[in-house]
């Protein structure tokens, strides 16, 4: 809605130096531009020019949205535990869920995500299959005790999220679901300006099936994807998939052979000891899952994605075994586990820990390594798992060109649950031919407080924040350069551009110098500056592009016509 703004009046307070705990651009600029200011660790007050910003986007959100035939819901955040126990995700969740009890006694959380909550909400509302499809969504707030809370926006303990959810009576009515959430979500990034990818996921404790991410290219993103020059490839690290290592003929390796190797407890040690390469070496690392100890063997010129393991061993709980873990266990030797003789435990290996490949690993005994230690011959794998950590030039699934890694923020997530809380409720409907029918569910999430950080991080600059007009705070910030003359004329400018329809922030602050007043018009980052200075008295303005640096001097009648106009 078309609105002037005066500073003189706005709640704002920008800071000419970073904040002390900030690492990102983000968290840096959005404090010292007056737009959010920290509560505690990961809880953050929206200030009036932040909240603009966030209503925007979320804007944008219901809009499109609303375009293909979602309705909006407001469900409670403070959320009874039963329908999590059912789910199982009152354990799976694990430390990040917020727990809390009633003066009664009953347990209670804080929602982190509904999927439980919109499956009873439709099982209530929806009998038939005449009542389906049906998309519901919210736009509300979560909660995640996140261990670390950092950077600002991008990872708090609280934080605004639309969330929604599809109920079809098929397979095929789930897949459709999915795909006008894809392309509404392609929709609404592209119409907010944030540059983004699609990747593969993996679904991780929100179980089904098909799963994409889409993720904000950016240095201070904590994801890491991968994407192929050559085609179209691109997935989270953790849903990267390789080929298995091609079978060799065992037979060519001779005995399993013992190697004296004092003081080599780590591959790097021990290949430096016998003058070979770390990729000849096993890599054998010890976890527990659900309590129970388990070996992972990788080459040992790669790394164990944890990540990848606990996605394929959930909902079970994956830890680091710790130094407690050996006592009483004489067939594991710290440093020096070899996956032969290792009847208790089960082995988990790699794909390219394949049958009659050769492997200098430990002998099990302390200070002893043993080699011509043969897959299928001196050892068996338990499960094949693809869990090493993904590096550059690793070869592309789809074509194998080598891919190429990068950071970025992810933004929005979207899943083919299938029947896991439709089965969990009991969540049907009467068919067409009068029997019970199972519906299934699809989820789709975008960070709405998440998507101003990475826009934050996408479009500033070394002056400041620098906003798309979509979702910019104003369309015009008119600045008043001087004393009465140009604050009057930057009033009567202001008053033009609002009937003409456009959210005008104007600076007319008493006593501030020009030049702060062109700094702070930097740092706030509305598109489009407008200043009213020397020659106001002329009834000329000089109009600023924020983004680009261009200024071109124009007559009060033209600058309101031009900035109409776009």
């Amino acid at each position: 809605m078309a609105q002037v703004q005066r500073m003189s009046r706005l709640m704002v307070k920008t800071l000419r130096d970073d904040p002390a705990d900030a690492e990102t651009l983000s968290h840096k600029l959005l404090v010292r531009a007056g737009y959010v200011r920290r509560n505690a660790a990961g809880i953050w007050s929206w200030l009036p020019l932040g909240k603009k910003v966030l209503e925007n986007i979320a804007r944008v959100v219901r809009e499109e949205m609303d375009a293909i035939g979602a309705q909006e819901v407001l469900l409670p955040a403070l959320l009874p535990k039963e329908p999590y126990e059912a789910t199982g995700r009152w354990d799976e969740y694990g430390a990040e869920l917020f727990r809390l009890q009633d003066r009664k006694g009953g347990d209670y959380l804080l929602g982190p995500t509904h999927e439980e909550i919109f499956t009873q909400l439709v099982k209530d509302q929806c009998t038939s299959y005449k009542d389906l499809p049906v998309i519901l969504y919210q736009i509300q707030t979560k909660y995640r005790d996140e261990a670390r809370p950092r950077s600002g926006i991008l990872r708090g303990r609280e934080f605004q999220m639309k969330d929604s959810y599809s109920f079809d009576t098929t397979d095929e009515g789930l897949a459709e679901s999915y795909r006008l959430h894809r392309e509404a979500y392609v929709r609404i990034f592209e119409r907010i300006g944030l540059r983004h990818k699609i990747v593969s996921a993996v679904s991780g404790a929100m179980g089904g099936s098909a799963s994409e991410e889409f993720l904000a290219p950016a240095a201070a993103g904590e994801d890491t994807f991968v994407h192929c020059p050559s085609c179209d490839y691109a997935a989270n690290t953790e849903a990267v998939t390789f080929a298995g290592g091609e079978p060799a003929d065992g037979s060519a390796h001779g005995p399993v052979e013992e190697l004296d190797t004092p003081d080599t407890p780590t591959i790097e040690t021990l290949a430096e000891h016998l003058g070979v390469p770390a990729s000849a070496t096993l890599k054998n690392l010890l976890v527990k899952v659900d309590g129970e100890i388990v070996a992972v063997g990788v080459p040992g010129d790669r790394e164990v994605d944890l990540g990848k393991l606990e996605d394929h061993l959930a909902p079970a709980v994956v830890e680091m075994v710790t130094a407690e873990d050996f006592t009483g266990r004489p067939d594991l030797v710290r440093g020096y586990v070899g996956p032969q003789g290792l009847d208790k435990v089960r082995y988990i290996a790699d794909p390219r820990v394949a049958p009659g490949t050769a492997w200098i690993t430990g002998a099990n005994k302390p200070d002893t390594h043993a080699k011509n230690v043969v897959c299928g011959r001196d050892f068996q794998v338990d499960d094949y798992l693809d869990v090493v950590v993904v590096e550059e030039g690793d070869p592309c699934p789809q074509c194998g060109t080598g891919l190429k890694l990068d950071r970025a923020i992810e933004i929005g997530h979207i899943f083919q649950l299938g029947r896991k809380y439709a089965d969990a409720f009991q969540l049907d409907v009467l068919g067409q031919n009068g029997k019970p029918v199972r519906v299934t569910m699809g989820s789709y999430g975008i960070g709405v407080s998440r998507a101003v950080a990475a826009l934050a991080e996408q479009t500033a600059d070394d002056k400041g924040l620098c906003w798309p007009r979509e979702i910019a705070p104003a369309d015009v910030h008119v600045v008043a350069a001087g004393k009465a003359l140009q604050t009057e004329l930057a009033l009567e400018v202001s008053e033009k551009l609002r009937e003409a329809g456009l959210r005008v922030l104007v600076d007319d602050r008493a006593g501030v110098s020009p030049g702060v007043k062109f700094t702070d018009a930097e740092l706030i980052g509305v598109p489009r500056i407008l200043v009213a200075g020397r020659r106001s008295g002329e009834g000329v303005v000089e109009l600023k592009d924020r983004r680009t640096g261009e200024r071109e001097e124009l007559t009060v009648e033209e600058a309101v016509a031009r900035l109409a106009a776009e």
